[in-house]
């Protein structure tokens, strides 16, 4: 049985305008694997933290005041490349913070998301 610790976040829910297109985007960039629950949700496993995409018609961006979800890469410029190479857009380019390196990018849906690396 899966131990989840009390009070921690264990699963995240994303809006996104193309649940198909979405789910290209991520397995393409980054290797995720989904799970579909219809034809308008669709879980991602195995990426740190469980959690799902759904549709609506909203999306999400720092400028907005949303919150920022954060991935981490072990080869940043990689990443980047590859986010380009899927149709993303680099919003942010890749930039010194205390810790390491990284960059925001826009998936096809408008979201915004950054990649890390130390």
């Amino acid at each position: 049985m899966l131990q989840t610790q009390h009070h921690s976040i264990n699963y995240l829910e994303i809006p996104v305008r193309e649940l198909d297109k979405t789910k290209t985007f991520f397995n393409q960039v980054f290797g995720w694997e989904f799970v579909d629950y219809g034809p308008d949700y669709s879980c991602f496993v195995d990426v740190g933290i469980t959690g799902g995409f759904f549709v609506s018609d909203k999306s999400f961006t720092t400028g907005a005041g949303c919150p920022l979800i954060v991935i981490y890469s072990q080869t940043l410029e990689a990443s980047q490349a590859n986010v380009v190479q899927a149709g993303g857009k680099i919003c942010k380019a890749i930039f010194s913070f205390p810790g390491g390196r990284r960059f925001h990018f826009l998936d096809p849906n408008g979201n915004e998301y950054a990649v890390w690396s130390e």
